[in-house]
């Protein structure tokens, strides 16, 4: 667990952060969200003491941060930055085995762990493994990134606005596709977004701040449901993604369902728009196109990401 005790951060009697206090538990996917200057890259990167409080503490496992050895703690944690922080002399299978190098594996165990990471993310290992960052597309680069983030296991993943340099179609597929890392490695993900539709789509728990302050912390619902106040009602309001722009019927339309007799545990109509359906996928949920008394299919996660890929092999955004 990672614990926030009042925790403040000045710059020459400036605050940046105020009074910070918050528990974020072992693999939860926890979500900081709000306008720029609020806060929240300096929250993450205080996790792995890029920045250093200047009043509080900070707990990981109920240890100080300050008392680890600051090279042991890093190499436990996972950093993905917006900016798509390749190496580029090296290869993607280098850039991906760096962290397992530095903790020692064997040169057997990393490159079967990196084979079996970059099939996880659809690029097969024998096209890209010897491909230097200039050979790909932004998309692929930070699919590198975040297998790098992972590649050696970390206990925690912090990800700094990774996907908003994106095109919105590459952006949603890298938010499928952390998602479903996240359920497999059971990790503890701290995510930093200015958008709240990501914030909703992601996260287990949100916080909403506001000039370095919490607004509010809570699920997905309850935000969405009761927001704390108007500031948290209306930047729930603002619509920053594309996604909102395709719907069930699209994925049908690229006969992309499985099959499916019976209806699941959500049923959703064609007009059903994609952030819907991926929210009660995330939770876990079966969801079956139904419309009409008509079973259509069951909608996967595989789904969403086949119609993303072929929207991406068109050239659509």
């Amino acid at each position: 667990m990672i614990r926030f005790q009042q925790v403040s951060k000045k710059y020459n009697d400036q605050a940046v952060l105020e009074d910070f206090d918050i528990a974020i538990e072992d693999g939860e996917f926890f979500v900081l969200v709000g306008p720029s200057g609020s806060g929240k890259t300096t929250t993450l990167k205080m996790i792995n003491r890029l920045i250093e409080p200047t009043y509080g503490d900070i707990y990981f496992n109920d240890q100080r941060l300050i008392e680890y050895d600051l090279k042991e703690l890093r190499l436990t944690i996972g950093y993905v930055l917006q900016q798509i922080a390749l190496f580029p002399n090296l290869t993607v299978a280098e850039n991906i085995e760096l962290i397992p190098e530095m903790k020692r594996w064997n040169k057997t165990q990393r490159r079967e762990r990196t084979e079996e990471l970059l099939r996880k993310v659809n690029l097969p290992p024998e096209e890209y493994l010897h491909r230097k960052p200039a050979e790909l597309s932004g998309g692929e680069q930070q699919r590198i990134g975040i297998l790098r983030a992972i590649a050696a296991k970390p206990d925690i993943i912090l990800m700094d606005e990774p996907f908003s340099a994106l095109d919105p179609i590459s952006r949603g597929q890298l938010q499928l596709l952390i998602k479903d890392l996240h359920k497999e490695m059971a990790s503890t993900v701290v995510f930093v977004t200015h958008d709240m539709n990501e914030a909703l789509l992601l996260g287990d728990r949100i916080c909403v701040m506001k000039e370095g302050r919490i607004i509010q912390t809570d699920t997905p619902e309850e935000i969405r449901s009761h927001p704390a106040n108007e500031f948290v009602a209306q930047f729930f309001q603002q619509d920053h993604s594309n996604l909102e722009n395709y719907c069930a019927e699209d994925l049908l339309k690229i006969d992309s369902l499985a099959p499916a007799k019976i209806t699941g545990e959500v049923n959703v109509a064609l007009d059903t728009t994609l952030p819907v359906i991926i929210r009660a996928l995330i939770e876990g949920k079966r969801v079956t196109l139904v419309e009409e008394e008509i079973v259509h299919g069951e909608i996967t996660d595989r789904a969403i990401l086949r119609f993303l890929e072929t929207k991406m092999e068109k050239g659509d955004q």
